[in-house]
């Protein structure tokens, strides 16, 4: 006998972060923090290996009146003035020729979480990268959908174009609709971001698709906002305006990632498509769900946002940037020794983490508790070790890359 629903995955939920957290943690008072390489946590720290947690976000965020943080929202779809400052945002002056809609979401795994239940119907197929962020399977599988995977790199460690491709095409003749997640630019966990010669590509060949059958791009941009080069990191989306009718793009924002307010739980999905009425058709499934699930999202948050990207926005941007030049400066010592060491890791442009190549699962699970008997403590992603160079004091980046080759 069981309470839950027939269909229920009963099998517990595998911690592959948070469980090697408390291990590194415990490593740490038993032999002194100096001792132990703690690179498992996929959040900002400082150089004293503290968590950042911006001035320029929380200072306001305490002078917001009780009574603003009591309140509801305006709506359950979020504040108006929040929505309009997160597209613009998001997108800056990059879209032009397409309609689009916010709706203000549970950080950017609400939008994630949304778009994935309201555009497939059950055992339908969700395609996402081969080396991915694992929530994305676990949604899938709540929501009874498949998952099938394209391959992130091909044999000369570039994205693979060809994979990409051939894996929608065999889902398109199982299905009458695609959705296929995109994590760019700033990859998680690789870091990797996409040139636009590969996104002008990735649009053409979504078009070409959408005539068959409506093609949904689920780009998901946690991390848009560490992007080396803010002047070009939206860039990209220029590409979005050439989209045809039966094309939809639903972009996941973070709040969290942006403002380091992991705990702040505020993000919102922007819908982007050439035909109005297709847009308003998909907001009003996306506004049940966000009323069926969590009602409301945290007002102050959303009002805090808003002003932190319109009055305060310059002094945000220059304290942001002081961050952003610590993880290149963490990257760039990280890449340099790998590449001295031969220690593999593939392809890093930007963004919070360096994944170490082990195609061998079953191996890369061996050496990742080498490196644990060694005290260096890391994350295991699918044909890869995480190395979470945002969390990771300048320090103990230098001499760590020869460390993991030795224990390779």
């Amino acid at each position: 006998m069981t309470f839950v629903r027939k269909s229920a995955d009963l099998v517990p939920i595998v911690d592959t972060v948070f469980s090697i957290v408390e291990l590194a943690k415990q490593d740490k008072e038993k032999n002194g923090p100096e001792n132990v390489i703690d690179a498992t946590i996929g959040s900002l720290y400082d150089e004293e290996g503290k968590l950042v947690a911006y001035d320029n976000v929380f200072e306001h965020y305490d002078k917001i009146d009780k009574r603003t943080k009591a309140k509801y929202a305006t709506s359950f779809t979020g504040n108006p003035n929040y929505r309009e400052d997160i597209y613009q945002w998001v997108c800056q002056d990059k879209i032009k020729q397409l309609t689009h809609s916010v709706i203000a979401t549970i950080g950017g795994s609400g939008a994630i979480s949304m778009t994935i239940s309201n555009i497939l119907d059950k055992t339908q197929t969700l395609i996402i990268p081969d080396i991915a962020w694992g929530s994305y399977k676990l949604m899938a599988s709540q929501f009874e959908l498949n998952c099938i995977q394209y391959e992130m790199f091909d044999e000369n460690n570039k994205f693979n174009m060809q994979s990409f491709k051939e894996t929608i095409l065999n889902v398109m003749d199982k299905q009458d609709k695609i959705l296929v997640v995109i994590n760019d630019p700033c990859h998680n966990p690789t870091g990797l971001s996409l040139s636009n010669n590969e996104w002008q590509e990735i649009i053409e060949f979504a078009n070409e698709c959408a005539t068959k059958v409506p093609f949904v791009i689920l780009n998901d941009i946690a991390y848009i906002d560490y992007a080396y080069d803010l002047e070009t990191s939206r860039n990209y989306m220029q590409n979005f305006n050439n989209i045809n009718n039966n094309v939809l793009i639903s972009i996941a924002f973070s709040c969290s990632k942006t403002l380091t307010s992991y705990g702040l739980r505020c993000g919102a999905c922007i819908l982007l498509a050439k035909d109005p009425k297709e847009v308003r058709n998909t907001e009003i499934v996306f506004e049940k769900s966000a009323r069926a699930i969590w009602s409301n999202i945290p007002n102050a948050a959303m009002e805090n946002f808003s002003w932190i990207t319109t009055a305060n926005k310059e002094a945000f941007i220059k304290e942001k940037q002081k961050y952003i030049d610590l993880l290149k400066e963490r990257s760039s010592i990280f890449k340099k020794e790998a590449e001295e060491c031969n220690l593999p890791i593939y392809p890093y442009n930007e963004g919070f983490f360096i994944t170490i190549k082990t195609p061998d699962n079953k191996y890369r699970d061996e050496y990742h508790q080498r490196l644990m008997d060694n005290h260096i403590y890391t994350v295991c992603v699918n044909k890869g070790i995480r190395v979470a160079i945002c969390s990771l004091p300048i320090n103990k980046v230098y001499g760590l890359a020869a460390k993991m080759k030795a224990l390779l």
